[in-house]
């Protein structure tokens, strides 16, 4: 009895330790000013606090995405326009690759491996699926042969902070 007691104070001690560690962001704090203009109004914000634990969470969570660039990124949207793992899935690849690059060389596109044996090739960072409709439209009537799909995917915030 006493050890089912000890053992539950203990995990109930760790998990407060594990919860006090994360960092807690409040709605006023994303919309402070910094420039120290004298003249700038206040902000209030009123609402319910699980909305504050909410943004918290979102933060948290997508904290550590990374692009296969090694870059931050955000979930998006690509524009799928290959994908294989026959014997020549790296060489065809390539090929389409280039294919696309000559037609739209505006429009960036990755050459993506993936585990056991795939190749894919995907373009385009969009941030919404509408946005990539648009593209879908257009490649899908300029490539008839190739299977185009519009995938979820980690996208670059690089490439959306250019435009």
């Amino acid at each position: 009895m006493i050890r089912k007691l000890f053992l539950i104070l203990f995990i109930l001690g760790l998990s407060t330790v594990i919860v006090r560690s994360q960092s807690f962001v409040k709605s006023s704090d994303l919309f402070k000013r910094t420039d120290g203009n004298s003249r700038s109004g206040q902000l209030n914000i009123i609402q319910d606090p699980a909305l504050d634990t909410l943004i918290s969470r979102y933060i948290l969570a997508n904290q550590n995405l990374e692009t296969e660039n090694g870059y931050t990124g955000v979930e998006g949207f690509r524009i799928q326009i290959y994908n294989s793992s026959e014997r020549n899935a790296k060489v065809e690849s390539g090929k389409v690759r280039q294919e696309f690059m000559s037609q739209f060389p505006d429009v960036v596109s990755y050459l993506i491996f993936a585990e056991p044996n795939y190749y894919k090739v995907r373009v385009g960072n969009f941030r919404s699926k509408t946005e990539a409709m648009r593209l879908y439209l257009i490649i899908s009537k300029k490539l008839p042969k190739a299977a185009v799909y519009i995938v979820r995917d980690i996208i670059n915030l690089q490439d959306l902070n250019n435009k």
